[in-house]
């Protein structure tokens, strides 16, 4: 019988036997005590002594559980983790990280399970950790303070290649919870998301800020390219812009830089503003997106040529506006995005002229580089 565990990321081989060893109680209650637990398939080992959990399907008590074993994606995991007082020390020599980030990615918020029955410490100190299975990083280490099932307190570190790394802080105090990530790699967090495809290169800077209920956060990344992005694409396409489009969908369009304001609330996320800009084209946004339910998104799009022109004509506000010949307006496009995330409707309406609020953006753009 094939025995999986998805959280791990792994399955036995079709032909192998799986010897398993079980010893414990179920409680009246709803508590369930695991004295000891093996899995064995071949060279693949895990192993579970004196775990309590409780009516809530909480962790309430550990005092070991050890992994040695190749994953489904042929990545070796070697992880200890042992708990002394209230911390718990996760230590190792390997560990794909990559199922844990996804299904962290997707699990609401609203519905998180309450992992801790009280408030813990998290000690990490692990050689190497993958992100994904073309993506690692190297002295992965650091430490967390858990309270009510949420990071109170983080700092983690780590380096990929090239002396390029990883890292993450959360600070907690009476003016909210600030968390930072920084990413000299920004491929493995970036290619997650089902709508985009074929990102390079790049690094990402994130900032937020959680006073109650309201997250107010800020998204930058740098110096990177996008192959594939459906609703870009089409927005080219309509757009008349066939060219750059087949530049998207071939070797892909370099973008300097991409910053997004926004306000998450529950499942609204509000999007003060996304500006994008690159040798190709500038994009500035706003909208909506209510998740599962409701995307609503409006903003300008211009080539690069036409940001060009805007640029060199400085100095004399009327050429900006209109140009130095008769009929060489500066122009670009507008649109709308709107409907279910599964059935978007886009439309594109061609502008005349450029709005103050996008030469501003990109003057401050140009400027700080």
């Amino acid at each position: 019988n094939p025995v999986t565990i998805d959280l791990l990321n792994y399955q036995n081989k079709d032909s192998s036997k799986v010897f398993i060893k079980f010893d414990g109680d179920y409680f009246l209650n709803g508590e369930i005590f695991i004295k000891y637990f093996s899995l064995n398939e071949n060279e693949n080992k895990f192993s579970v002594k004196n775990l309590l959990i409780d009516k809530n399907k909480s962790i309430q008590k550990l005092e070991n559980i050890s992994l040695n074993y190749k994953d489904i994606e042929n990545i070796q995991n070697n992880l200890k983790i042992t708990n002394k007082k209230d911390t718990f020390f996760l230590k190792g020599k390997s560990f794909n990280l990559s199922n844990l980030i996804t299904n962290f990615i997707k699990e609401d918020s609203d519905n998180k399970r309450r992992i801790f029955s009280r408030d813990r410490n998290i000690d990490i100190d692990i050689d190497q950790v993958y992100l994904d299975k073309d993506n690692k990083v190297k002295n992965f280490r650091g430490k967390f303070i858990i309270k009510d099932n949420e990071i109170f307190k983080a700092k983690l570190d780590a380096l990929f290649s090239q002396n390029k790394f990883l890292k993450f802080t959360v600070i907690s105090n009476l003016d909210g919870k600030v968390t930072t990530l920084f990413l000299d790699n920004a491929e493995p967090a970036v290619r997650r998301y089902e709508f985009i495809k074929g990102f390079e290169k790049g690094s990402l800077d994130f900032y937020s800020l959680k006073k109650g209920k309201i997250t107010r956060s800020t998204l930058k990344i740098y110096d990177f390219k996008l192959k594939e992005l459906p609703i870009l694409t089409k927005l080219l396409t309509l757009a008349s812009l066939q060219g750059i489009a087949d530049i998207l969908s071939g070797e892909g369009i370099r973008f300097d830089e991409f910053e997004m304001n926004y306000q998450s609330q529950g499942k609204l996320m509000t999007i003060n503003e996304i500006y994008a800009i690159g040798p190709a084209i500038s994009v500035l946004m706003e909208g909506y997106v209510e998740k599962d339910k409701l995307v609503s998104l409006k903003g300008s799009l211009v080539p690069a040529t036409t940001i060009n022109k805007v640029i060199g004509s400085l100095p004399v506000l009327g050429k900006i506006l209109v140009g130095s010949k008769t009929g060489e307006g500066v122009f670009g496009v507008s649109f709308k995005i709107k409907g279910p995330p599964k059935k978007l409707e886009t439309t594109v309406n061609p502008i005349k002229t450029l709005t103050p609020r996008f030469i501003t953006r990109t003057i401050e753009k140009i400027k700080k580089n």
